[in-house]
C-alpha cells in the first residue's frame, strides 16, 4: 500500500536528505513508509506489538529516539498532549532539517496545523485521503511542547498518551477494591499501564512475585519508578503473547477494549485466552470490564465456574477459577 499523503508531499516540494537517518515517530505496525529508504529509517515505537510488526518488516525499531536524524515524520497520535510531546522530540532530534506531520481529521491535524503555524514556516499543507500532511524547518520554538512523565491527580507517575494519564480509572479502583486479601504467591498483573493495580496488591498475603506485564514502553517505565520492590519484575510484551517458565497463582487484568475509536471485545477476550495458558491448574482469573462486554461467554469456555463478584451500573468484576485443560 502506497502512503499517499507523503508521496504527494514529495512531488510538491518536500525532498528527502541525501544522507542521514530518517526518523518515524510513532508509526503503526502496517503504516507504509514507501518510498523511504528502508534502511535509513529508524521507527521510533515503544508499542510492543506495533514495534514488532515494524521489525518484521525489515524496519530499524526503537523504543526512544536516538537522534540526530536528518529528517523527521511525525504519525500524528490521538492525544494531544502526546501529539505535542511527539513533536517537540522530532523538532530537537532533528538537526538542521525538516519536521513532517502526518495524521487524520479525527487525529486533530487541522488543530495542530493551527499551533504550528503560530510558530513556523508551514510548507504544504496537502489534503488526502481524509487527513493532512505538512512540514516546517526543524526548530527550538517548539521546546515547551515536551510533555515529560508527571505525577496525575492520584499521585502517580504517568505520561502523556497513556491509559488514564490523569487520574485512577474507575474500573481498576473497583477492582483494587474487590480483590481478596490472599492472591497467591506468583501473580501477573496483564496489561500493567503504568502500574496502579500492581502498586495496590503488593501487600496481599503470601505475595512472593508479581509481574507487570504491559505492551506500551513508556507506561512501562512510569510503573518501574512508581514500584520499587524486589518481588516486581516488569515484562515489555504483548500482554496476549507473553510467557512465562512458572505457571502463575493469579492473574488479574483491566483489559483494553479499544481499537482505533471502536468498542472491540476480541481485544479483551485475547487476554482472557492468554491469562488461560499462564495460570496454575488451581489458578484464578480477576477481570474488571465494561458492563456491556461479552467476556463471560469467553470465560466459561476456558474456565469451570465464572461469577461477577462485584460492580456497578458501568462496571462488573468477573471471577474465573478452575481452567479447563481439555484445549
Amino acid at each position: 500500500m502506497e502512503n499517499i499523503r507523503l508521496s504527494l508531499a514529495l512531488e510538491a516540494g518536500l525532498t528527502l536528505p541525501e544522507d542521514g537517518a530518517i526518523a518515524v515517530f510513532r508509526p503503526r505496525g502496517d503504516t507504509p513508509l514507501d518510498p523511504l529508504p528502508r534502511d535509513r529509517v529508524e521507527a521510533i515505537q515503544s508499542f510492543a506489538p506495533d514495534h514488532a510488526m515494524l521489525t518484521a518488516r525489515g524496519y530499524r525499531a526503537v523504543a526512544a529516539e536516538t537522534g540526530p536524524y536528518a529528517l523527521s515524520i511525525v504519525c500524528l497520535p490521538r492525544a494531544k498532549d502526546e501529539a505535542r510531546d511527539l513533536i517537540a522530540r522530532a523538532m530537537a532530534t532533528t538537526s538542521g532539517g525538516t519536521v513532517v506531520i502526518d495524521g487524520g481529521k479525527t487525529d486533530g491535524i487541522e488543530s495542530v496545523l493551527k499551533d504550528v503555524r503560530k510558530r513556523a514556516d508551514v510548507h504544504g499543507p496537502i489534503s488526502k485521503a481524509h487527513g493532512k500532511i505538512f512540514w516546517c524547518a526543524a526548530s527550538d520554538a517548539f521546546a515547551d511542547w515536551r510533555k515529560a512523565p508527571s505525577k496525575n491527580a492520584d499521585g502517580y507517575l504517568t505520561a502523556p498518551g497513556v491509559f488514564s494519564a490523569d487520574k485512577v480509572d474507575r474500573a481498576s479502583q473497583l477492582l483494587v477494591n474487590t480483590l481478596p486479601k490472599k492472591l497467591g504467591r506468583r501473580v501477573t498483573d496483564l496489561g500493567a499501564g503504568w502500574g496502579y493495580i500492581s502498586a495496590n496488591i503488593l501487600d496481599r498475603e503470601g505475595l512472593e512475585s508479581l509481574h507487570l506485564v504491559e505492551a506500551e514502553a513508556t507506561a512501562l517505565d512510569c510503573a518501574r519508578e512508581t514500584i520499587k520492590d524486589d518481588r516486581v519484575r516488569f515484562h515489555w510484551a504483548d500482554a496476549t503473547r507473553w510467557h512465562h517458565p512458572e505457571n502463575m497463582d493469579a492473574v488479574v487484568m483491566n483489559p483494553p477494549f479499544h481499537t482505533s475509536r471502536d468498542a472491540d471485545p476480541a481485544i479483551g477476550q485475547a487476554f482472557i485466552r492468554a491469562a488461560h495458558g499462564m495460570l496454575a491448574q488451581n489458578g484464578k482469573l480477576w477481570v474488571v470490564a465494561n458492563r456491556h462486554l461479552p467476556y463471560e461467554s469467553t470465560l466459561g469456555e476456558f474456565f469451570a465456574d465464572v461469577s461477577e463478584i462485584a460492580g456497578d451500573r458501568s462496571f462488573k468484576v468477573l471471577e474465573a477459577v478452575r481452567p479447563r485443560r481439555s484445549r
